[in-house]
């Protein structure tokens, strides 16, 4: 007798779902296969592996998460597995998602950080995907603020409530100065002091010897230290603060990714940040988490997306801001448009940052991430846009001022800037001025762990192409090579 399969019911929700889309059963294997990439997953999946999901089929491991978040992007709403009828599982351990409560922040960054901080170097791998940048900028942008961040609060009585899958709770002793914080030890001001000073160290490595020099032992802290502190015991106010402090590190992690050109590992670590930023209230610290993607998103050719990420940011933390944040987020707008060549809307951005950082006083309450927006900050923003516009002569300027005032440990930044002005000298055909200059940035570049370093230098060297043969390229040429 032939064993009949076992009876499912046809998903529903689904179905009604590739309708409203507008999906047929080979587009929807097709995006999910082409999500998969993104996440570094080889799926194969086709037309019928979405017929047998319609007929009841559960899809197998991160593979829900990732047909739901086809669906977000398309239909531009925020969909959970369950929503396509789908059974649960764990967040992509990559993803772009923008998670709906700071607990489930939570798991997905410190899944992320757990991921990096291991052997799998697949995670270096995954593309960037301007696609992603919608939702969550959109989310960020009109979610409602978190009613509550505490976690296992201490009591009258000295045990605590600790939350368990969302509503168990069970108590547990007051803590004694050894409690391993793995197990929810309270969460104090020194722990959050020192993940600032952490982050403040971490930071002058990067602008001094590049992302790669010690991103490896930043993503550990965030495992090994950062991790257990979230899932600690705090109240609200020093919750809101533990969370502001590890959306600051996060943010660097995805810093230093972005600096070795792990693109698409930089992207899910900005995501992240800014998800941590609103479950600390922080509002002008997520404008900075998007005026970092807008970056990325400059850097990689994206400049539509890049001044609609500027703008979001600008629109999310108001006029209200200290001078010298709106002077970062005009700025950032009109990086975007010079990519693009839009001379009038990347001339008004300019000036509008221009004159937010003239309103700037020593008494302002700037926040400690936006003080490096200063006047060589500025110079070094209109240096590139002028060059983007190709406009040299303006970006030679604006490149010898910024390298004026900036500070030596700045180094990157400082290699960036005279890659600039080596551009711009050499389009206004002062071929042996570029190249020493090129040269002096070629030998800053080899004693750098950044890989974007490195393309400056490179992209200058596609451009002194047509003048190969001339005296001063060879002498160029000779010094680089001796630097091998």
């Amino acid at each position: 007798m032939t064993e009949r399969p076992p009876h499912r019911t046809p998903n529903r929700r689904l179905a009604a779902l590739i309708a409203e889309a507008g999906f047929s059963n080979a587009g929807l294997a097709r995006r999910v296969d082409q999500l998969g990439i993104e996440h570094g997953l080889d799926l194969r999946y086709d037309k019928t592996s979405v017929t047998r999901w319609l007929r009841g089929q559960q899809p197998r491991g991160t593979t829900p998460a990732l047909i739901a978040e086809v669906f977000t992007r398309k239909l531009g709403r925020r969909l959970s597995a369950q929503d396509l009828g789908l059974d649960a599982c764990a967040p992509v351990y990559a993803g772009l998602e923008f998670a709906g409560t700071p607990t489930e922040a939570v798991d997905i960054v410190s899944g992320l950080w757990r991921k990096d901080s291991g052997s799998h170097v697949e995670l270096r791998k995954i593309a960037f995907t301007p696609a992603g940048l919608v939702v969550p900028s959109r989310d960020w942008l009109i979610g409602r603020p978190d009613e509550r961040v505490a976690r296992g609060e201490l009591g009258p009585d000295g045990t605590g409530r600790v939350p368990l899958q969302g509503r168990i709770t069970v108590p547990r002793q007051r803590r004694t100065d050894h409690v391993d914080r793995v197990g929810g030890a309270r969460v104090t001001a020194g722990d959050i002091a020192a993940l600032r000073s952490v982050g403040e160290l971490f930071r002058a490595l990067d602008h001094a010897y590049g992302g790669g020099h010690a991103r490896q032992a930043l993503v550990r802290y965030l495992e090994h230290e950062a991790e257990p502190m979230l899932r600690g015991t705090y109240g609200e106010a020093t919750g809101r603060k533990l969370f502001a402090a590890a959306a600051d590190l996060t943010r660097l992690a995805g810093w230093t990714s972005y600096d070795i050109v792990a693109h698409g590992l930089a992207q899910r670590y900005f995501v992240q940040a800014l998800r941590l930023a609103q479950a600390a209230g922080d509002r002008a610290y997520g404008s900075y988490v998007l005026v970092t993607m807008s970056r990325q998103a400059v850097y990689l050719g994206h400049g539509r997306e890049a001044v609609q990420l500027a703008r979001v940011a600008q629109q999310g933390v108001g006029a209200a801001a200290p001078p010298a944040v709106l002077a970062l987020l005009h700025a950032a707008e009109a990086r975007g448009h010079g990519l693009m060549g839009e001379v009038r809307a990347c001339t008004a951005a300019l000036s509008r940052s221009e004159r937010a950082l003239e309103c700037a006083r020593p008494g302002d309450e700037t926040p400690h991430w936006a003080r490096f927006f200063d006047e060589a900050q500025l110079a070094d923003e209109l240096a590139h846009c002028h060059r983007d516009l190709r406009q040299f002569r303006a970006a030679a300027q604006h490149a010898e001022r910024s390298l004026e005032l900036r500070a030596p440990g700045f180094a990157r930044s400082r290699l960036f800037c005279r890659v600039v002005l080596a551009t711009s000298r050499l389009a206004l055909g002062e071929l042996e001025q570029a190249c020493s200059l090129g040269a002096e940035a070629a030998l800053q570049a080899a004693d750098m762990r950044s890989v974007r370093a490195h393309e400056y230098v490179a992209e200058f060297e596609r451009r002194l192409e047509p003048y190969r043969d001339a005296a001063p390229v060879r002498g160029y040429r000779d010094r680089v090579a001796a630097l091998g």
